[in-house]
């Protein structure tokens, strides 16, 4: 069994900086790759910054999205830094960018640059609105991604304002669907030995999670909007306040779900009221239903809520904050949340665990990210590409590294 994981001895060059192009590649690395990451030499990826916590000067999102990787620095504006680029495709797999488009060819790196070098190159592309069409010069966030997808409409309350989950998750969305791209883009190369270019773009990414808002549109011209903290004709599925104030979700829209709370409720005769009988019925009387559901709950502590509907076969749970998850005995069993070793402040940091989890080659957390820019330099350059020490110092002198 692979210690690494199921991509040990694939090789990844990172030149993305921030979330989405980082994310799918620390996506790769916790299943085993190798992923170099190429950070200019004086301009470090601002992700080192980032995170709102901070211990003797350093933020910790670069702690889980840098973890596994190796860092260089390169110049790519240079004729030095781009020949040493140029080699190191020679002797990779996967390339991952997430510049503007047209970047990497102002630089005379495009893919067919790319591909002369190595025909099994696989360039993964993440970008805001794709690498084609009349939008796809221009740069892109998560925040504008998801509002322009039609993301952002549908959460928050019907008539306030659309509010924004307290994460970039256009950015995390793109990230996830470019390192899915990239794994099948391998596979396709083993057939063939050919590689190709990976092309994610986050509004793209948003869209593609959004179950039947364009079918219900285009068939019954339905535009769905916001709905709280429920989904409209989904019922029950919302949260209840308990008798301490906090609040449990209890989702049970299924119909022997539905009879399961019921009988846990000690109210089996809702389970054939004509209003709740079945899943249409409920969904239009889901104001009158969350209101019963409500009253027994706030009657009881969050546990015994959860508890109870748990035992019956009900999904409930509760709505925790990061200090809950991190005592969750669940996630803690499965491995959900690691230590990494973070040597910018010399002690072990909790983190994500890896995801999905593999029976056979799992993947690891094998180190934090590299604490300064250009670490790996020389087991890079002198020990993967047999450049000289003399080199590496007069490319540094010159602002190549």
């Amino acid at each position: 069994m692979s210690v690494a994981g199921p991509l040990d001895g694939i090789r990844v060059i990172e030149v993305g900086t921030l979330i989405s192009g980082p994310f799918a590649g620390r996506l790769l690395g916790d299943m085993g790759a190798e992923v170099v990451k190429i950070e200019p030499p004086g301009a470090p990826d601002p992700l080192r910054t980032w995170g709102q916590a901070e211990l003797d000067g350093h933020h910790f999102f670069w702690t889980v999205h840098a973890r596994n990787k190796k860092a260089v620095t390169l110049n790519l504006r240079t004729e030095a830094g781009r020949a040493l680029f140029l080699d190191l495709v020679e002797r990779s797999d996967i390339i991952v960018e997430n510049f503007r488009p047209g970047t990497l060819e102002k630089w005379n790196l495009g893919y067919e640059v790319l591909r002369e070098r190595n025909r099994g190159i696989i360039l993964v592309r993440v970008s805001g609105y794709g690498q084609t069409g009349p939008e796809a010069h221009k740069a892109g966030y998560a925040s504008v991604a998801e509002a322009a997808s039609g993301l952002r409409h549908m959460n928050g309350f019907p008539g306030g304002p659309p509010p924004r989950l307290a994460l970039s998750l256009g950015d995390s969305l793109a990230g996830m669907f470019a390192a899915q791209g990239a794994l099948a883009a391998l596979y396709r190369r083993s057939v063939t030995g050919e590689g190709q270019v990976v092309d994610a773009a986050l509004t793209e990414a948003c869209l593609a999670v959004q179950e039947s808002t364009i079918p219900d549109y285009d068939v019954g011209g339905v535009v769905r909007g916001p709905s709280g903290t429920r989904l409209e004709g989904i019922a029950p599925s919302n949260i209840y306040r308990s008798a301490d104030g906090s609040w449990v979700v209890i989702a049970a829209n299924q119909d022997t779900v539905f009879r399961r709370l019921c009988d846990a409720m000690g109210r089996p005769e809702l389970a054939t009221d004509d209003r709740f009988a079945n899943h249409v019925a409920r969904g239009r009387n889901q104001d009158e239903l969350d209101k019963i559901i409500g009253d027994w709950a706030a009657e009881r502590g969050p546990d015994d809520i959860i508890e109870t509907l748990s035992a019956a076969g009900v999904i409930a749970g509760p709505i925790n904050t990061v200090a809950e998850v991190v005592k969750d005995p669940q996630l803690r069993a499965r491995g959900m949340l690691v230590e990494h070793f973070d040597e910018r402040v010399d002690r072990p940091v909790l983190g994500p665990g890896v995801v999905p989890v593999l029976s056979e080659t799992p993947g690891t957390v094998r180190s934090a990210g590299p604490a300064r820019p250009g670490q790996h330099n020389d087991e890079i350059y002198r020990g993967l590409l047999g450049k000289t020490a003399a080199e590496l110092e007069a490319w540094q002198s010159e602002g190549v590294l």
